[in-house]
Order: structure tokens, then sequence, then C-alpha cells
């Protein structure tokens, strides 16, 4: 890893929205980790939450605000001065999306638009990535994976979102940043991600672990749905990857991108729970009542990754049943008063030995 840290990542400024969020104090974590600087732009943590636990105030210079007011944006863009941005401040719950539409499409799309905007008038800028979702695509409930090229949608307010989230990346990546010395712009969409730290409500992995933290039988709602689950590293993998082709200067790019598991992990709700359960030494869960029109979720979603593959080498490095393994360990030890910090970095660590041999194997770098 130490080559990744010498050639891509020391001494960048590194701006990341939503850096309070459980993606982006993963993200945070590890940049801090290769030597870059790190400035973060969000609304306060909550508790609690894994950048409370792991202490990341410490780390990184912590800008409080709101993706939805412009000024705000610009003052942090102005602050921070980086060469790349993350942008992965959202409202990110489907259900919670339907009480809440008009603060989801004001935060996921005209967030999305501030922050793009603020960025075209920032000259230190070289790279965005915008973290948008697997949600993106019209779903239409087939059996087959979604591909970059297929039509973006949205059955409920939080997928139609983000499926408008990427027209706007689209539109300004083709009227504003398709200059040959301007900023490069890339979307990237994951699968549902999970790892140690995540206390999402409504979520389907932190309300498990709520209840069996608590010795509760997990309460679960749609046994039957299929997700493309897979550890947050791997995403995140994936979204450096780009960053690093964006500064490079890479034409390809600056396009869409899907970072998703084999389909071979993209597994049933009751599968999840299951396995969960057992790791965690607790068998057994509750089937919920069916969801109500209002709250339609979709029954199946899986992502083709065959771009990743094929252009930049990424490829899934650990199964589910792995990253499972590792959620179980981090919640684990934080729970019998572990070091929430130490315990990620250690994690942090192992993936990233194993991530920088992916680089050096495909010189990506």
């Amino acid at each position: 890893m130490e080559d990744l840290v010498n050639r891509s990542w020391r001494g960048k400024r590194v701006l990341i929205t939503g850096h309070t969020g459980f993606k982006g104090s993963w993200l945070s974590l590890w940049l801090t980790q290769m030597g870059a600087e790190v400035i973060g732009f969000s609304l306060p943590a909550e508790t609690p939450s894994l950048f409370r636990q792991a202490r990341l105030d410490e780390l990184v210079t912590h800008l409080e605000g709101d993706i939805r007011d412009i000024g705000a944006v610009e003052a942090a863009l102005t602050a921070a001065r980086p060469d790349v941005v993350f942008h992965l401040a959202a409202q990110p719950l489907v259900r919670l999306s339907y009480d809440r539409p008009i603060e989801t499409f004001a935060t996921n799309v005209q967030g999305t638009v501030h922050l793009l905007d603020a960025c075209r008038r920032m000259p230190t800028v070289k790279a965005i990535v915008c973290i948008t979702s697997d949600k993106c695509y019209e779903n239409r409930e087939w059996v087959w994976p979604y591909r970059e090229t297929d039509p973006m949608g949205g059955h409920d307010p939080y997928s139609a979102s983000k499926g408008a989230a990427e027209i706007a990346i689209s539109a300004y990546r083709r009227s504003y940043f398709n200059t040959g010395d301007g900023p490069k712009v890339a979307s990237v969409r994951a699968g549902n991600v999970i790892g140690g730290g995540d206390w999402a409500h409504d979520r389907l992995i932190p309300d498990i672990l709520r209840a069996l933290i608590a010795g509760d039988s997990p309460l679960i709602r749609s046994p039957h749905s299929i997700r493309p689950w897979q550890h947050v590293l791997e995403a995140l993998g994936g979204y450096l990857m780009i960053a690093m082709r964006l500064l490079d200067r890479h034409e390809g790019a600056a396009d869409g991108w899907n970072f998703g598991p084999a389909e071979s992990d993209a597994r049933p709700v009751s599968w999840i729970a299951d396995y969960l359960t057992r790791a965690w030494g607790r068998a057994g869960w509750i089937s919920g009542a069916a969801d109500s029109p209002r709250t339609h979720e979709a029954n199946i979603l899986k992502l083709d990754c065959a771009k990743a593959h094929a252009e930049l080498g990424w490829k899934p490095i650990f199964s589910i049943e792995t990253a499972l393994e590792r959620v179980v360990e981090w919640h684990r030890l934080v729970a019998s008063g572990g070091d929430a910090r130490a315990i990620t970095l250690s994690q942090l660590a192992d993936y990233g030995a194993r991530f920088g041999a992916m680089l050096s194997s495909k010189e990506i770098a």
C-alpha cells in the first residue's frame, strides 16, 4: 500500500461532503492514513456514529454546513481549496424519503447541483467523484444486472432523486467539465454497503445488530428481497481508483461506474439475517408485516460491473461471508470496550494491503 500512498494521495487536499456519515467516515480515515489532508463538509454527526466513535474530528478539518445551502457549499470549497472532491452528502434512506420527499430531492438533487456549480469556479479542483446509488436505475424487477448505459429512474422519492442526480451530473459534465484543463467528473454507483460503525435506522444490518446487542430477535421486513451486498471498503476502493484515473486525466474515467459484488453475493435478505444471527451466536429472527404499496421497495436489484473489471482491473476482494464476519468482529470488539478507531484502522490495514496489491498488479496507480 505504500506505493499507492506515495504516488497518489500523500499531500493531496481532499474535500469530502457527508464525511460524518458511515461511508464518509470510512473514506476519511482511509485517506488520512494514506497521507491526504482531508477537509469534511457535513451536517453535525449523529450519536452514535463512526465519526464520533473513531474521533475523526481529531484527524480531519471539520466544516459544518448543509449541502442545500449554496453559500455554505461555496464557502467550504473556498476554505478547502481541494485537489479532489468526493461528494457523499445525501439523504440515504428509501423509506424516510416517503416521509420527507422535499428534503430528499433538495438534498440529493439540488445539493449535487450546488456542489458541482461551486466546483466549476474553484481552480484547484482536478477531480470530482459523485457518489449516487445502485437505485438510480429504472428498476424493472428483472433478473439481469443493470449496466451503466441503462436508463435512470426510480419508483420511490429516494431512487428518483438519485436518478435525477445522475442526469444533473451528466449535464454538468458535458456542459462545464468537458475541456482539457478543467476538472474531470465521474459518478459511482454501489450496492448495499455494510461494515462496522453503520448505525443508520431502518437499514437491515444496523437494525439486526441493534437487536442482537440488546438480546432481542431481529425483525425482518422483506425477507425475500435480493440486494447486491458488499463491504464498504469494496465500494470505496472503486471510488479511489476512479479519482486516481481522473487525476491522471484519463478521459474515459469521466463517466458513470458500477461497483458491486460478485453476482453470487447478491443474496436474499433472509440469507443475510440467517448468516448474521448465527455469526453473532443467536439463531432466529422474526418476519415483519409486508410493506404497504405506499412504501414500495424493489424486490430484486443487481449491478453489472463488467466495465470496472475490464477497464480498471477492479474486482471485489471480500466474499459476502467475509464482509459479514468483519461486521460482527467490529461490533463485538466495540461493544466489549475496544477502541473504535484502532479496530477500524486494523480492518483498513488488512483490506488496504490487498487493495494495494490489486492496484500494483493492474498498474492503475
